[in-house]
């Protein structure tokens, strides 16, 4: 006994010292050595239960429960039978003992210990484990710590971790599933006695502004429903005890909900009692911040706020505070549990009115939430509410529209018209922007499904689009205001518009974009009405902006807006930002006039079609962008995005322009020329250096748009396109746009000569005119470019190579675009281009051997060498593809590409890449012409590039290659085997006939070994080629494969299932596993899996045998499925169990 009081003494002071801020690492890991070695020691945890029962030092504690984990969960097998029993039976009753005396954390620590004994023995050898939690529950001094217990046992229990064989996984579910009904039935119980003994004592509450509330519930919500009186009794007022019960009662429930599936076990009483509860989050009283609402108990105290003080009592002053809290608590962890049953979408028939019920009562929540009365509006009535609990009000109003509301819509009971009421009011009235966006995505889901369901039922859609009518209008109008100053002001001004989120736009534009797909969809069910709301919105604003021309003082040196007063710019600034939403909004329903509407919205569309050209016509005529203003860094941004936006809605609406053309080009025209000319007047004078870049951007695209789309046949005549023609052929640095927009003005301007136009036959395209014209551009374009060839030498160390360098990386792009743009058209434009392109080509490929060493210059080269093989590949002709290709496979010598590849995320590796890409191209191309190429290609993949890539990450370059690898299988597939079809459909009569086998082999082993690495994203690639190369080629079952390979695949695969790296990949590896061992299910069975299992270190011969017992000799997907996951899972369970066994342990 001394002896271990000294232990205890001499570790109380190891763990201090451990602990002090003063001692060094070092001896940290003298001190951690010594505790280990402690812990293995055989019989360590008999000093651990005295050292437990005798210590207040939290530090020995927590190290004494450590070693018992460490002893249940990896030693436990070897432990003798008489230990077990005496841990199974002092754990426990220390636990009753010392349960109030220590800190939650170490009473947390020891429940645990205690279940994971339970998982282990349960019910064999610990048959009463769940009776004492359940006992324990039922005695009122220790119901906290039974439903502790029983939560715990709930995590660990029921989806527990793989320690365990599936078939003792199955085994304690069954176990589990077996005592939920008796243990709903305790918790229930519970929380109405809780309910009722605090509800007598509330039954008469003192009036107040709240009173009366029980009389305002809709009527037809319901209806039937024998708990409406229920949720209409008076809130029940708790003790601090009672609140930390029913707090713990819910969150077992709501992990009891997360894995038992919907029955009548769950009962309407059950129900009813969580959402008393849930109305606590209802009550006004409750504004607190609660912190994480994960675990009180596993993760913090049973109530933060009121823990014991050293001497045991309760600070008092604080107990009103913490009542508002916990009240609010009570209402999340409430909401948590309904979450967990409406997140269920596999209801069995005898829950569906279970749900219902369940619906109606979370109604009348949605209708406490939303009520105004005197004393509050709505907005402030949620405001004061906590915020976790309108998070989890929002998750559940989302999990109902999104997963029931195709159950529940159509049922009598439930008014679906009065719930959208609710969901209106509760939308608009959230307090936090983030709240709004969630409420929009539940308007999104169900405007997705009103629409899917008037497709779907097209001879009653009439009646119900006017069931929705009111509800979608008023939507509608509310989302509109939303989005305007005008309405909205001091919201939207609290937006932030510079920061941007992971996608790319700031706050603003996503509260813009979220609210005008909701308009949009809008806008698909009810189109004239939403125009017609829209409309005088929109033309509103625009007489504001039209307006400004008789504001505008012009001088001798400038031109100023005359509106100075601040009370005017700040109304100015409102109508701008509202016009230029409202742009956007007409732009984003341009797609809503064309297809099979075209006609009947023809004179909607025509409305806003000439207004649009109007103002972006207005915005160019008088170069708003220029003027000076009162406050320059609000009103010019202002300014030059309404012109940007107007720009970009007409835009838009370039797919409606091209049908309109269609229809009446055998008419009469004017309407549509007039369109077209004023449009090209609009964007023509913003295509100018002079011009901010937001606004010549947005006209560039408006020019690449009508001569891509619309393409009108008499475009090219116009002056105002000469002018641009003339603006970029002429050289002239100073004016020289800006690369991007230099390169859409080129696509605009070779689109206008290469593009068929529309609704005219080949005879009338005047292809021999355009083809010169667009010669004329391109030499035009690339005069500097050209000639390089003369001035540059093999030796490009010359002062002047930044010149040349400049004028290749400004080239290049523009040509690759213009390729780029033409790629799927018709093979006359195709033709035209190449012939236009080609001594541009030939220079290329002259320059590059020079700038071979230049990465940066290298990779501009094959950016354009790609994209002309991607698009024009035919009409360079096979002599000139060779040549090309011959260059590159000269040029990239072993050390050039070693070089490039180590330099991963450089222009090098960038270079290397391309050219891989490029030969994918070509090794697609059918026919025989490219095949001579075939060898030199799979020597520089397997000979050149692999080796530098197999030992290394390098993941940009490996992707490449082994899609390269991939399509050189796929395509030439012939290369490798010869079977005529003759003989593929007598199959099994004669073998394949193998040619390059060296080379093939050497393929696969390259598959073979990425799967051995650890990058997932490879992995997943290279085995879905494998797949594809099976399901098109039968690769599976070639003779060469099957011999030689399969089982070094299969063994392969299986292992990294077992070793868990790629576990995300888990179904692709079992799939194909499947696909390679159904080529022949009795070789799987009788030779590999034996083999396998004797090659298995770490298991006896015994284990061995049941493994390949329980691998049943199924040969459907599904079996297969199970058996390999029990294989895996049961194999990993041994191992473990082995490690942990004492060594000389006997195995019987």
């Amino acid at each position: 006994m001394a002896s271990e009081e000294a232990s205890l003494r001499a570790l109380e002071n190891l763990m201090t010292e451990f602990f002090h801020s003063c001692t060094t690492n070092e001896r940290k890991r003298e001190i951690e050595e010594l505790l280990n070695n402690f812990a293995q020691q055989t019989g360590a945890w008999r000093h651990c239960l005295f050292f437990l029962s005798n210590t207040r030092n939290e530090y020995v504690m927590m190290y004494s429960l450590t070693v018992f984990e460490n002893l249940v969960n990896k030693m436990w097998i070897g432990l003798a039978s008489q230990d077990k029993m005496e841990i199974r039976s002092c754990l426990p009753k220390l636990l009753l003992a010392q349960h109030k005396s220590v800190p939650y954390f170490i009473r947390n620590k020891l429940c645990k210990v205690i279940v994971d004994i339970g998982r282990q023995d349960w019910p064999m050898f610990y048959h009463d484990f769940f009776t004492n939690t359940l006992q324990l529950i039922q005695t009122p001094a220790l119901a906290p710590l039974g439903l502790i217990m029983l939560k715990t046992t709930s995590e660990e229990l029921a989806c527990p971790r793989e320690d365990l064989s599936i078939a003792r996984k199955d085994e304690l579910r069954k176990l589990l599933l077996d005592q939920v009904p008796t243990v709903l039935g305790l918790l229930t119980g519970i929380l109405e006695t809780y309910w009722d003994k605090h509800s007598v004592i509330a039954s008469t509450p003192p009036p107040s502004p709240t009173s009366g509330e029980s009389v305002e519930l809709l009527g037809s919500l319901f209806q039937g429903s024998q708990y409406s009186k229920l949720l209409c009794q008076p809130m029940a007022a708790l003790d601090n005890e009672s609140h930390q019960l029913c707090c713990l009662v819910l969150e077992c429930l709501s992990h009891l909900f997360s894995w038992i599936p919907l029955s009548t076990n769950i009962t309407p009483s059950l129900l009813a009692s969580i959402f008393h509860f849930a109305r606590f989050g209802c009550d006004l009283r409750t504004k607190a911040k609660t912190g994480p609402l994960n675990s009180s108990t596993s993760n913090g105290q049973l109530n933060p706020g009121t823990v014991p003080t050293a001497n045991g009592q309760r600070p008092n002053d604080q107990q009103g505070e913490v009542n508002k809290m916990d009240r609010a608590r009570l209402g999340v962890l409430a909401m948590t549990c309904i979450n967990e049953l409406v997140s269920k979408n596999c209801v069995p028939m005898d829950f569906e009115e279970y749900l219902l019920r369940m619906f109606q009562q979370t109604f009348f929540l949605l209708q406490r939430l939303t009520r105004e009365n005197n004393a509050h509006t709505v907005k402030s009535r949620l405001q004061e509410l906590d915020e976790s609990y309108l998070e989890k009000f929002t998750d559940f109003l989302r999990l109902f529209v999104s997963v029931h509301l195709r159950r529940i819509e159509s049922s009598p009971q439930f008014p679906i018209v009065e719930f959208l009421g609710l969901l209106f009011k509760y939308t608009f009235n959230q307090p936090t922007h983030e709240g709004y966006f969630a409420c929009l995505d539940i308007w999104s889901v169900f405007l997705d499904f009103l629409t899917t369901k008037i497709k779907s039922r097209l001879a009653d859609r009439e009646s119900v689009l006017n069931r929705y009518k009111d509800a979608l209008v008023l939507l509608l109008r509310e989302v509109l205001n939303r989005i305007q100053f005008r309405y909205n002001q001091a919201q939207l001004e609290e937006l932030d518009d510079e920061t941007l989120d992971d996608d790319q736009q700031t706050e603003w534009q996503r509260y813009l974009r979220q609210s005008l797909e909701v308009v949009a969809k809008v806008m698909e069910l009810l189109p004239s009405h939403a125009f017609s709301t829209l409309f005088p919105v929109l033309q509103e604003n625009l007489d504001v902006y039209l307006g400004l021309q008789q504001f505008i003082v012009t001088t001798s040196s400038s031109r100023r807006l005359n509106i100075t007063a601040e009370n005017d710019c700040r109304r100015l600034h409102c109508s701008l930002r509202d016009l230029s939403s409202l742009l956007q909004a007409v732009g984003r329903l341009a797609e809503h006039f064309i297809g099979e509407v075209f006609a009947a919205r023809f004179t909607d569309a025509l409305a806003m079609v000439e207004r649009l050209v109007e103002v972006t016509c207005y915005g160019s005529q008088t170069s708003l962008y220029h003027l000076e203003t009162a406050v320059p860094s609000v009103l010019k941004p202002d300014l030059i995005d309404v012109h940007a936006q107007a720009l970009a809605a007409l835009q838009a609406y370039s797919h409606w322009l091209a049908q309109f053309y269609s229809e009446v080009h055998s008419q009469n025209q004017s309407q549509f020329i007039n369109l077209i000319m004023s449009a090209v007047d609009a964007s023509s004078p913003l295509i100018t250096t002079k011009v901010p870049e937001k606004l010549l951007l947005s006209a560039c695209h408006l020019m690449v748009s009508i001569t891509s789309t619309v393409r009108p046949v008499f475009l090219v005549t116009l002056p105002a396109v000469q002018n641009i023609f003339n603006l970029i052929t002429t050289e002239n640095h100073a004016h020289r746009l800006p690369q991007e927009a230099h390169i859409l003005v080129c696509r605009a301007l070779s689109n206008m000569l290469l593009l068929p136009w529309p609704n005219l036959p080949e005879s009338e395209q005047q292809w021999q005119t355009r083809s010169s014209s667009h010669a004329n551009l391109l030499a035009a374009l690339t005069r500097q470019y050209r000639i390089l060839r003369e001035t540059v030498n093999s030796t490009p160390r010359q002062p002047g190579l930044d010149n040349v360098k400049a004028v290749i990386q400004q080239t290049l792009p523009v040509l690759r675009d213009i390729v780029d743009s033409i790629s799927s058209e018709s093979t006359k434009s195709r033709q035209i281009c190449y012939q236009s392109m080609q001594e541009s080509v030939q220079v290329s490929l002259n320059l590059f051997p020079v700038f071979i060493q230049q990465p940066d210059v290298t990779d501009e080269m094959l950016a354009f060498f790609l994209t002309l093989f991607q698009a024009l590949r035919v009409q360079m002709g096979v002599a000139f593809t060779g040549q090309i290709i011959h260059t590159f496979l000269s040029m990239f010598t072993r050390e050039q590409l070693a070089a490039s590849i180590l330099q991963e995320g450089s222009a090098g590796c960038r270079v290397v890449q391309k050219f891989l890409k490029i030969l994918q191209v070509v090794v697609q191309e059918p026919g025989q012409a490219f095949k001579p190429f075939l060898p030199n290609i799979l020597s520089l993949c397997m000979e050149q590039v692999y080796p530098v890539v197999a030992e290394r990450s390098s993941p940009d370059v490996k992707a490449e290659m082994f899609e390269l690898l991939y399509q050189i299988l796929h395509q030439n597939w012939r290369y490798f085997f010869k079977t005529s079809v003759l003989i593929s459909v007598q199959r099994g009569a004669v073998e394949d006939t193998m040619e390059n086998e060296a080379q093939f082999t050497a393929a696969m082993q390259a598959f073979g070994q990425s799967f051995l690495q650890p990058d997932i994203h490879i992995f997943k690639q290279n085995l879905s080629y494998l797949e594809s190369l099976n399901s098109k080629h039968k690769l599976y079952s070639r003779k060469l494969f099957r011999t030689s390979m399969l089982f070094h695949f299969i063994n392969v695969l299986l292992q990294v299932l077992l070793h868990k790296s790629h576990d995300l990949l888990q179904e692709e590896i079992t799939l194909a596993i499947y696909n390679m061992a159904s080529v022949d299910f009795d070789a799987f069975y009788s030779v590999f899996m034996p083999e396998f299992l004797n090659g298995c270190h770490g298991v006896d011969t015994n284990q061995r045998s049941v493994l390949a017992r329980n691998f049943k000799l199924e040969q459907d997907l599904p079996s297969f499925t199970q058996s390999v996951q029990r294989l895996v899972n049961d194999l990993r369970y041994y191992r473990l169990c082995n490690s942990s066994l004492p060594t000389g342990t006997i195995k019987l």
